[in-house]
């Protein structure tokens, strides 16, 4: 339905809102089965904030799936935008330096202004986005906002046998899969 020279889900997302007529783009990433419309909803709300042209969610994790590079870390400043995401540990929690910083893991949605995607879509791959392969350092590393909502999310994204496994599991548990 797109074309093959894209690098990124939401560079194929704007290709498809071209033929849109809508303010607002949504884009929610295929590893995300399992997402709650009440998350949508809460990234979507965040464009109706002044200066906010892209927005995303995060959950609470476990501190043992910190070292999963699977799963998506992001930290925000008090603000709720988005300082950095990655695939290591951020933040690092030294056991002597007494913080409690709480450790977020990325879900796999972006809500865009339609006018900014577009802009996004343009801009040139960076050195993290290359780095870390997570699309969304391109907005900060250009100096845009990432505002995040933090909610509460049970399932990661499926990034692995083992979560496909428990994706298969839960469909079978609610009667609309089969189990292997």
């Amino acid at each position: 339905m797109t074309g093959h020279e894209h690098a990124t889900g939401s560079d194929r997302v704007a290709e498809a809102a071209s033929r849109l007529d809508s303010d607002l783009v949504v884009n929610i990433q295929g590893d995300e089965p399992f997402l709650a419309p009440e998350i949508i909803d809460r990234v979507v709300g965040l464009l109706s904030e002044p200066d906010v042209v892209m927005s995303t969610a995060c959950s609470p994790m476990e501190g043992s799936d910190g070292d999963n590079p699977n799963i998506v870390k992001v930290v925000t400043d008090r603000r709720g935008d988005a300082l950095y995401f990655s695939r290591s540990r951020i933040p690092f929690l030294r056991s002597d330096s007494g913080a409690r910083a709480g450790l977020f893991r990325h879900i796999g949605i972006y809500g865009f202004q339609r006018d900014f995607l577009f802009k996004f879509a343009a801009l040139p791959r960076t050195p993290l986005e290359t780095a870390e392969n997570l699309e969304q350092l391109r907005a900060l590393e250009h100096g845009y906002k990432i505002r995040v909502a933090v909610v509460e999310s049970d399932f990661a994204g499926i990034d692995s046998v083992e979560d496909l496994a428990r994706a298969e599991e839960i469909l079978f548990r609610r009667g609309t899969g089969n189990a292997k």
